[in-house]
């Protein structure tokens, strides 16, 4: 239940709240277990978040990669949600070696009742401490998956995401993991009343003073947040941008007999999308259905299409560079994007850095080459690009450049990458995706929330666009701006959107305390936790030379 709560809280759903009982219901099924047990149940629960809340993964047209990506990467995550579960009861004040009943008993809650009110808040604390730390290690480790932090469950409460200005969407996992276990805290404190044989003012109590902290800290992000939002500045300029929302099935990308039906596709939306005189045209990730730098026919068919209409554009193309060599081997393919002037000239090329693995790489195939059957990209792979890059446009009717910084695919998903891209100068960010492997599926929106956090992280706008799905952009709050195409609901459908991005126009970005300082606060929660595994590790050391002795 627990893991389910946690797992339905995550876009696209209106069940946020369920995010804030899920730790707690985890906690309470492992109260009184042993290490193994409380893992185990642990494990459980995080198999079961990961299983709901990534299932778009099936949707994607290879069915066994799907199925076995999904599987495979379900089961590394419930680790951290099962080594969470038992570092969090080790942690906790009281001994639990003689808490080993196979459900909650009067036994159990005295051994929780045996503890003060000040050693569970600072058990709540911690636990919460503890989750981030985990959170930090997933975003990183293996070239890290941050797809699942708690906070981001909370992307639509506009007043208390503000916080993460300051810590990064961190903080908001922070908070709603101290609110949930100080729930259970709280719980646990009233259960016990009647089993008490002395009272007094504090234990009486004591399940108010389990909540005070958290509640504290809960209207501290509330009450910040809320003076944030009231004191957003209104843009002065800002450039208009044509985003086209082509909606190809991935299984036609795949299709080279289907490129010239694509490009045709893509032509005539970008036709009536430059009717409307945008300063600059945009194409999603992977749009061009050839490289772009060695197709002259597409190259020059969509020069032709910019000189006539004087527009600058960025696309997402696959490209390639050859070696000294010339040998295919000396090949190297990226997943890029290029901004082109109006005159058709490419300005600008950049190269994705963070790849997808199996869906642009294949790790360890030369020491495993049966992966490549795992994937639909085989044994050609992307290499991923070095740096950042920006892009810079000169809007024609006031001669005024802007500075854009592209990103591709889920490289959004990095709150730690993300601020390299941004600089005081930088307008905004603009994301080219292709969601369409997913189908019509939460992948989509779970993907704009991690847009909505950078937005606020590094306080500037981000703008998506996307194959089929959430062309849409966020406002340095994380509003969401022009979700739908017009009085239609759908997302997914064929069009394209012209959108007014605020722009600086001279003037200098604010640069938010995360953006300046980066994880202090994660990697602050990273410490606490060595720390206490450090302690307790000594503790449980000289308790065991004691006992020899």
């Amino acid at each position: 239940m627990g893991g389910a709560c946690l797992g339905l809280a995550y876009p696209n759903s209106t069940w946020i709240g369920l995010a804030w009982l899920g730790p707690s219901i985890i906690l309470f099924s492992s109260i009184g277990k042993n290490g193994w047990e409380a893992f185990r149940l642990g494990y459980a629960a995080g198999m079961v978040q990961s299983l709901i809340t990534l299932r778009w993964m099936l949707n994607i047209p290879y069915p066994s990669g799907a199925i076995s990506g999904w599987l495979a990467l379900c089961s590394y995550l419930a680790v951290y949600t099962g080594l969470w579960v038992w570092i969090t009861w080790r942690m906790f004040p009281i001994s639990t070696q003689n808490g080993t009943s196979n459900h909650i008993t009067a036994e159990s809650i005295r051994w929780f009742a045996s503890s003060t009110l000040s050693q569970r808040a600072l058990w709540t604390f911690l636990a919460a401490t503890f989750w981030v730390a985990n959170e930090m290690v997933t975003s990183r480790f293996l070239t890290g998956f941050p797809w699942m932090p708690v906070g981001l469950t909370q992307s639509s409460m506009l007043s208390l995401i503000q916080i993460s200005s300051l810590t990064g969407i961190y903080g908001v996992s922070f908070i709603v993991l101290w609110f949930s276990v100080s729930a259970l805290a709280s719980l646990l404190s009233l259960i016990q009343k009647p089993l008490q044989k002395h009272t007094g003012f504090l234990s009486h109590y004591a399940w108010i003073g389990c909540m005070a902290l958290p509640m504290l800290a809960v209207g501290g992000a509330m009450i910040f947040g809320i003076y944030r939002l009231a004191n957003g500045r209104s843009p002065t300029s800002t450039v208009r941008l044509a985003l086209v929302q082509p909606s190809i099935p991935q299984t036609m990308i795949w299709n080279e007999k289907d490129n010239q039906i694509r490009f045709q596709k893509l032509i005539e939306l970008s036709r009536l999308a430059l009717a409307t005189d945008p300063d600059v045209l945009v194409w999603p990730e992977a749009a061009v259905p050839t490289m772009l730098r060695h197709d002259a026919t597409t190259a020059n068919t969509f020069s032709a299409l910019l000189k006539q209409h004087k527009s600058w554009a960025i696309v997402g193309s696959d490209d390639a560079t050859v070696g000294s060599s010339g040998s295919p081997q000396d090949t190297r393919f990226y997943n890029s994007s290029f901004v082109i002037n109006p005159d058709g000239v490419v300005q600008g090329i950049y190269n994705k850095r963070r790849l997808v693995i199996f869906g642009e790489y294949v790790p360890l195939l030369k020491w495993l080459p049966f992966l490549k059957y795992l994937t639909p990209i085989g044994q050609n792979g992307f290499t991923a690009g070095d740096k950042p890059v920006v892009f810079r446009i000169t809007i024609k009717e006031t001669k005024h450049s802007i500075l854009v910084s592209p990103l591709i695919c889920f490289e959004d998903a990095f709150p730690h990458s993300v601020g390299e891209y941004v600089h005081e100068d930088t307008d905004f960010l603009l994301n080219l995706t292709n969601d369409g492997w997913f189908g019509e599926s939460n992948a989509h929106w779970q993907h704009a929330a991690h847009a909505i956090f950078r937005a606020v992280e590094n306080n500037i706008p981000v703008v998506s666009c996307a194959n089929n799905g959430l062309t849409c952009w966020f406002d340095s709050l994380g509003r969401t701006h022009q979700l739908y195409f017009g009085e239609s609901k759908d997302v997914y459908g064929v069009g394209f959107k012209n959108v007014e991005i605020p722009i600086l126009d001279g003037e200098k970005r604010a640069m938010t305390f995360y953006h300046a300082h980066g994880d202090v606060f994660g990697w602050g929660c990273v410490s606490i936790l060595l720390a206490a595994l450090f302690r307790h590790l000594r503790q449980s050391w000289f308790t065991k030379k004691a006992a020899l002795q």
